[in-house]
C-alpha cells in the first residue's frame, strides 16, 4: 500500500542510535556537551505546547526539574544534527487538586501543569494530541511512552521474581540474582477492513462512547499467521466468515504497547452473530453511510477516532486508495 506510512506513528525514519544504547559515557558526554535534548512524560501523557498540542516541550537534560526524579532517561536516538533525544519520566510527581478518576479514560480531556516547567508547557493525552504533532514528534512521543510504559509493569524478573535493573539506556532489562535477561514488548494485533460489496464491517465495544464504531481487530494468538488470526477474530466477534485476506499498512499503538496490522478481507456471507463477551454490536456499513460519520452527519454513528489506524484504512477505501 503507498500510502502506508502516512498513518499517525507511521515513522519518520529516526535514527534510533543501537550503537549507543550500551555506552553510558558517550550519553553522559552528549548530555554535558548540550548535545541531547530532553523530553518529559508524566504517567503516560507527554509535555506539549499547550492549546495547539503541535509539538513535544524540549529540555535540557540538565533542568532542574529533572533531577528531582530518580528514574534514569530513555534514550529514543538522534536527530539529523546528531543530537541524542532522551525520554525522562516524571509520574513521581503529584499535581495539585489532582483528580484521579479523570486520568485513564477513554476521553481524558485533562492537562496537567508543572510549576516549575516552561510556561505554556502541559502534560495531554497522547490520543488526544497525537493527530496536532508532526510524524517526527509523533514517532517520539510513541516510543517514549510504550517504552516508559513497559519498564513500570516490568520490574520484576519474568523468571525468578526479583527486581531487574535497566540496562541498554532503557532498552533491556538484567537480573542480577538470575541473569534473566528482559526486553521491550509489543503485542501484534489484527485490525480487518472487512467488505462485501459496498459495505464494511464496523463493530463497537463496551464502554465505548455512545455511537462509536470502527473496525473490528483482535490480538494474533501465539502460533497463528496474520490471515489466521483475521479469519478467527472476525468470525469470533461477528459470525462473519472471511475469504482472501490481503496486509495493508501498520501502526505502532503505545496504548500501552501494541503493533496494529491493517489488512483487509473478504467477507463469504452477510449475517452477523455478534459474540457478547468480545463486543456490543457490529453492522454493515455502506459506503454512503461512513461518508456520513466523516463528515460528522450521521444520525447515529461517530466516526472512528481520527488517528487511529481504523480511520485511516476507512478514509483510504472510500477514496478507492487501498492498493
Amino acid at each position: 500500500m503507498r500510502q502506508a506510512e502516512e498513518v499517525t506513528f507511521g515513522g519518520s525514519g529516526l535514527d534510533r542510535a543501537d550503537d549507543l544504547r550500551g555506552d553510558e559515557a558517550a550519553i553522559a558526554a552528549a548530555a554535558a556537551a548540550g548535545r541531547a535534548q530532553a523530553l518529559v512524560l508524566w504517567r503516560g501523557k507527554p509535555l506539549v505546547a499547550g492549546g495547539t498540542f503541535d509539538r513535544l516541550i524540549r529540555l535540557a537534560p540538565d533542568h532542574p526539574v529533572l533531577a528531582r526524579y530518580h528514574v534514569p532517561p530513555i534514550l529514543l536516538g538522534r536527530d539529523e544534527n546528531g543530537d541524542l533525544i532522551l525520554a525522562h519520566d516524571i509520574s513521581a510527581w503529584v499535581p495539585p487538586g489532582l483528580e484521579p478518576d479523570q486520568l485513564d479514560t477513554f476521553l481524558d480531556a485533562s492537562e496537567q501543569v508543572h510549576p516549575d516547567l516552561p510556561e505554556g508547557a502541559v502534560f495531554a493525552e497522547l490520543r488526544r494530541v497525537m493527530t496536532h504533532l508532526d510524524a517526527r514528534d509523533a514517532e517520539l512521543a510513541a516510543t517514549a511512552k510504550a517504552i516508559l510504559g513497559w519498564h513500570v509493569t516490568h520490574r520484576h524478573c519474568a523468571r525468578c521474581g526479583k527486581e531487574s535493573r535497566m540496562i541498554r539506556a532503557g532498552w533491556q532489562r538484567s537480573c542480577n540474582h538470575c541473569g534473566g535477561q528482559h526486553f521491550p514488548r509489543t503485542d501484534p494485533v489484527v485490525i480487518m477492513l472487512i467488505t462485501r460489496g459496498n459495505a464494511v464491517l464496523m463493530g463497537r465495544s463496551p464502554g465505548w462512547p455512545e455511537g462509536m464504531y470502527s473496525l473490528l481487530a483482535g490480538f494474533i494468538e501465539p502460533g497463528e499467521t496474520v490471515e489466521a488470526a483475521v479469519r478467527r477474530e472476525v468470525w469470533e466477534e461477528a459470525g462473519i466468515r472471511v475469504g482472501e485476506v490481503d496486509f495493508l499498512a501498520s501502526q505502532p499503538w503505545p496504548f500501552p504497547a501494541s503493533l496494529m496490522l491493517g489488512c483487509r478481507g473478504a467477507a463469504l456471507n452477510t449475517e452477523i452473530t455478534i459474540d457478547p463477551k468480545e463486543i456490543e454490536d457490529a453492522r454493515w456499513m455502506s459506503r454512503e453511510e461512513i461518508l456520513q460519520t466523516f463528515a460528522g452527519e450521521h444520525p447515529e454513528i461517530l466516526p472512528a477516532r481520527k488517528g487511529a489506524i481504523a480511520h485511516f484504512l476507512l478514509r483510504m477505501w472510500l477514496a478507492d486508495r487501498l492498493d
